[in-house]
């Protein structure tokens, strides 16, 4: 016989899968790659050029042809311009926390990411879960970062 709490906690179960969330603690889950690969697992936060946030101040899809690869990942760019910057300096435009949610990272755990919830602080690129999540993780950035820069990168394991 099922019992109500079995129903309650499976349910909580697929709704934090949905949502793209564990509800493992950190160390419960397998590792993950340093760099997050979009939802399609092919390329670096989605395909989307992580210099173009610095440059035209919005999240532009990487074309499929200008590409370049670094830290196991494959990342798409706007341009060749947009390439050959981030190849220059790679850690200068790629986000922070290897492009997983910046609040997550902060709380101890990963979530993927989605490109029109971004900031820059600092000179930094940071990526959130969602719109609602980014303002969550502006009340602290300061305190957020020095958290997520805390927990980076044990909560890949």
């Amino acid at each position: 016989m099922i019992k109500r709490r079995h129903l309650l906690g499976a349910g909580a179960a697929v709704l934090a899968g949905a949502a793209g969330l564990s509800l493992l603690p950190p160390s419960g889950r397998a590792g993950q790659p340093e760099v997050f690969q979009g939802t399609n697992g092919m390329f670096a936060i989605g395909g989307y050029d992580p210099v173009a946030y610095f440059t035209e101040g919005k999240p532009v899809v990487g074309d499929p042809t200008i590409l370049t690869d670094w830290r196991g990942a494959t990342w798409r760019f706007a341009s060749e311009a947009n390439r050959d910057a981030f190849i220059a300096d790679p850690v200068k435009y790629a986000p922070a926390y290897g492009g997983y949610c910046a609040y997550a990272v902060a709380q101890g755990y990963t979530a993927k990411t989605e490109p029109e919830a971004w900031h820059i602080h600092e000179g930094r690129l940071y990526l959130n879960y969602s719109l609602g999540i980014r303002r969550r993780w502006a009340r602290d950035i300061p305190g957020n970062v020095d958290k997520g820069d805390a927990n980076w990168p044990n909560v890949l394991n």
